[in-house]
């Protein structure tokens, strides 16, 4: 009915913070570049990963939007969610389907790009090690 709105408030929150993270990260103008012999690696800011989660965040809360406006839950009027004039036992369970399949779906998107970044550090440590060995 309305999970959807969870993840999509979760991107507004990390869309705003992403923000201020590359306005700060550009005042800085701070880069974290290693180079040895002609080869350069430049650490990916946080403001770029945090993009990563915005992009899954925002791509998934579009698709299950489009489902339930497919599905007629979703409608171009007031109230605009089909469950919010059906009455209290409706908005119950939608506020119910909100509290539940709405937060485990951001809490999984936020979990697997945790693992993005993870994967991501591993990597950059690769590189990192590699670099003098490649001389």
């Amino acid at each position: 009915m309305a999970c959807f709105l969870v993840p999509m408030t979760e991107a507004i929150i990390t869309t705003i913070a992403q923000k201020v993270i590359e306005k700060k990260e550009k005042n800085a103008g701070e880069k974290t570049v290693t180079s040895v012999d002609g080869f350069t690696m430049e650490k990916t800011p946080f403001s770029k990963k945090l993009g990563w989660l915005n992009k899954m965040l925002w791509g998934g809360s579009a698709l299950l939007a489009f489902e339930h406006v497919w599905h007629g839950e979703v409608v171009p009027y007031f109230p605009f969610l089909t469950a919010a004039g059906e009455g209290p036992e409706a908005v119950s369970e939608m506020l119910h389907e909100m509290g539940t399949a709405g937060v485990c779906m951001a809490l999984i998107v936020t979990v697997v790009w945790i693992g993005m970044l993870l994967g991501s550090k591993l990597l950059e440590k690769r590189a990192l090690k590699a670099l003098p060995a490649a001389k």
